[in-house]
């Protein structure tokens, strides 16, 4: 079946690809300067496909700007991403103020900056419109919309900002806008606040007070690793928490789950082992005994063995049935495994395991298994994760026991 008509939406994050937005200028790059001699550059219009962001990235050595700001109502998110990177790369500050606009694909664009700060309300975000979907099938369209809701996601990842930033804009259809909270900005890792009314207060150019940037807290260098944007030195260190359990219930009952849809009842703990039947995911087990990686298990009328890794277990605290993880790591000791969430750009938690190991995950679950396996592909495509990373559901993850942040 094809999309005919153009009002059949396809809904994206954050204005994927077709903004409906054209009537606005496309990009334009204007050099200022502040009263105490800060040189910055204001990009303003609207992200189009065609545009050259070498033309940005030679006005900015042409003026000497340090700082970005941005007037812009969206437009096309590729771009918006490519000019965020181009910003991550020159080692730039993106600074945004209420009285301009930096909504939809622009607050892509403004997570470039290696520190960022913008006022309460500053920046907005929603799901936009692909309006145009004629020539593709649904199935076509569907995959489009997973392919680049994954890059989107990489991209906000590689940012050093927390991917929850996504669930709030799909919250939005694409005629309203979410403007965030100084508070949500802090909490997703998108921006600082200014730290005071003073500092908040543009110049006569109507830009803030250039540098020194606004006065912070010392970064926690636990917390802040090479290249990572200073917006998350606002993670101040913690008491320790108290340690998590590590102990493993007996598995007594639970549920099929395979990528695959199902999976084979072998006669014995073996994958060589004689198959009895096929057993579709969501049937029901009853867990008879435990091998080191096999459940004895009755199932569709029948006893046979599961390996643990194709049961879904009841009494595991990990997720609930049906939830997909993108595991990254995994080690043998709590304290590496801290370490590692703790130098990572990427957020992270870390679940124990059945065999007694820490499995580290993306510090957010799916629902949609083929999209975790996508975004996997696009992480490790990146070099966002390592090239052994893959798509899990996690079956032999009992619980959380680490890190999330």
């Amino acid at each position: 079946m094809r999309l005919r008509c153009r009002g059949a939406y396809i809904f994206l994050l954050l204005g994927m690809l077709g903004l409906c937005d054209g009537a606005e200028a496309r990009l334009s790059y204007t050099s200022q300067q502040t009263d105490k001699g800060t040189h910055y550059l204001v990009v303003r219009g609207a992200f189009d496909l065609t545009d050259n962001i070498q033309d940005f990235v030679t006005a900015v050595r042409a003026s000497g700007a340090t700082v970005i700001f941005f007037n812009s109502t969206g437009g096309n998110v590729k771009k918006a991403m490519e000019l965020g990177r181009a910003i991550r790369l020159l080692k730039m500050t993106t600074v945004q103020l209420r009285g301009d606009e930096c909504a939809s694909a622009c607050s892509l664009a403004f997570l470039g900056g290696i520190e960022r700060y913008a006022q309460p309300g500053s920046i907005g975000v929603h799901k936009s419109s692909f309006a145009d979907t004629s020539g593709l099938t649904v199935e076509e369209a569907v995959s489009t919309v997973q392919q680049l809701t994954a890059e989107v996601m990489t991209y906000i990842m590689e940012m050093g900002v927390d991917p929850a930033l996504l669930t709030l804009a799909l919250q939005y259809d694409s005629n309203d806008i979410r403007y965030l909270s100084g508070s949500e900005m802090l909490k997703l890792r998108v921006a600082m606040n200014f730290p005071t009314a003073e500092t908040a207060q543009p110049q006569q150019s109507l830009m803030p007070s250039p540098a020194p940037s606004p006065t912070l807290p010392p970064a926690p260098q636990a917390y802040a690793p090479t290249g990572n944007p200073t917006v998350t030195s606002l993670t101040q260190p913690m008491e320790a928490p108290p340690e998590p359990s590590l102990l493993i219930p007996p598995a007594q009952s639970g549920r099929v789950q395979h990528p695959k849809g199902s999976v084979t009842l072998k006669a014995g703990p073996a994958g060589s082992s004689r198959t009895i039947t096929q057993v579709a995911n969501g049937a029901a087990v009853t867990i008879l005994a435990d091998t080191e990686k096999w459940f004895k298990v009755s199932v569709v009328g029948k006893v046979g063995y599961l390996h643990h890794s194709w049961v879904w277990v009841t009494q595991f605290e990990a997720a609930p049935f049906g939830t997909a993880f993108v595991q990254v790591k995994s080690f043998d000791n709590l304290s590496e495994t801290r370490d590692y969430i703790r130098n990572s750009t990427l957020p992270l938690s870390a679940y124990l395991a059945t065999n007694g190991w820490f499995a580290i995950t993306l510090d957010r679950t799916f629902t949609d298994g083929q999209f975790a396996a996508r975004l996997t592909d696009e992480l490790k495509q990146s070099k966002a994760v390592p090239d052994d990373s893959m798509a899990t559901y996690g079956n032999a993850f009992v619980r959380k026991v680490c890190c999330s942040r």
